[in-house]
């Protein structure tokens, strides 16, 4: 008898690997190592009968489960939990749970991202560059004050590997001053159309939370709206997404825009990984509901918004999670204070502990990645992706 251990990160592709190299066709061998791999769901605002009727037939399909009075966490292979998530196989106490359940289950990591001029593919890391059209963001050497070093800007981010340039006008940075809607219009549009102009093949985002910014946007030739606040600032901007077939991320955060990196107001508590990603499911169902394509939309955890260091790190450990709610995952780790705090640099000399960041968020399932130094992070992600592969 010879017992070798297999891989438990990235558990199913061990499997795969394994039931090929004894025999086992391509398809069966998917199909069976994606079931054997292992899915967990908590569960919140469970009546007690649920619970109790359920911890038996748990038992019986093999599905570990931990309960307290109104809650239940279910952990076990994926093909377990499908077998539970029938909700016409199920008596009476646990049905509405097993639908949920069902409704819940991962899907299909998204091959393609749509926006208003076409779409763009995932199958590899999407290398989204920076470039702030404000004399305050909190990284000085993303600063584009006049058109000259915008196309400058752009030109770097493109030759470092970007196929997406977010072009932001208001600066969101701790301490910072807000502006007029009249005064990011000036600050962003002419660096847009600047940018579209010569480089007409690169997908441009506006970073804006306001929908009149967002309009004048799509006008100039912007074709991703990037809202840090997924809506909740000015709501008329889900509906010019929707009118526009613009891309749409939506980001995680709280409160109002002069509080959002506070991490007390956000309040996240001590799982913060669970607060995210039901925010940022209840932001994309408040998308969809406002005529947003599921297929328009990315889902963003907020790094740095509201979240203190730690809270950052889980999310960035737990963020197939967020990857689970089946839209494709952008991180904006660039360069943020957790990071430094972590290897100790100041903010421009954060690029090598960003690359490492976006490695870990590749390997966890997030496929596009906004950063201020594009030609940093490539080989990381392209490393990233060959382990992944």
């Amino acid at each position: 008898m010879i017992v070798v251990p297999m891989s438990v990160r990235g558990g199913d592709a061990a499997v795969r690997d394994a039931l090929l190299s004894l025999g086992w066709e391509g398809d069966l061998a998917s199909l069976t190592s994606s079931g054997i791999q292992s899915a967990a769901f908590q569960v919140r605002g469970i009546d007690p009968a649920t619970i109790e009727a359920m911890v038996p037939i748990a038992a019986r399909l093999g599905i570990e489960v931990v309960t307290g009075p109104d809650w239940m966490i279910l952990v076990g292979a994926r093909s377990r939990l499908g077998a539970f998530a029938r909700p016409w196989m199920q008596p009476e106490p646990v049905r509405e749970l097993a639908m949920a359940i069902g409704m819940a289950m991962p899907a299909e990591l998204p091959t393609e991202w749509y926006h208003a001029a076409g779409s763009i593919a995932l199958d590899g890391p999407v290398i989204v560059g920076v470039i702030n059209a404000t004399p305050d963001s909190f990284s000085e050497s993303s600063r584009a004050g006049n058109l000259e070093e915008v196309l400058r800007r752009a030109g770097e981010l493109i030759a470092g590997g970007a196929t997406v340039l977010d072009i932001g006008g208001e600066s969101t940075r701790p301490g910072s001053e807000p502006i007029t809607v009249d005064e990011e219009v000036s600050r962003v549009i002419p660096a847009i159309e600047s940018v579209v102009r010569d480089h007409p093949y690169v997908a441009v985002s506006v970073d804006t939370v306001n929908a009149t910014t967002a309009r004048a946007a799509v006008a100039a030739g912007a074709v991703i709206i990037n809202d840090v606040t997924a809506g909740r600032h000015d709501p008329a901007l889900l509906d010019l997404a929707a009118e526009t077939g613009a891309g749409l991320i939506l980001s995680h955060s709280r409160g109002a825009l002069g509080s959002l990196t506070d991490s007390v107001v956000a309040n996240l508590g001590v799982d913060p990984l669970s607060e995210v990603a039901r925010d940022l499911d209840a932001a994309r169902r408040t998308a969809t509901a406002a005529g947003v394509r599921h297929r328009n939309i990315v889902l963003d955890p907020g790094f740095g918004f509201g979240k203190d260091a730690s809270q950052n790190w889980r999310i960035l450990a737990g963020l197939d999670a967020i990857v689970a709610l089946g839209s494709p995952v952008l991180i904006g780790v660039s360069r943020k204070r957790f990071i430094g705090d972590a290897t100790g640099r100041p903010v421009e000399d954060r690029d090598r502990g960003t690359a490492a960041a976006c490695a870990i968020g590749y390997d966890r399932g997030a496929r596009l990645f906004r950063v201020h130094d594009a030609e940093s992070v490539r080989d990381a992600l392209q490393v990233a992706r060959a382990v992944t592969r």
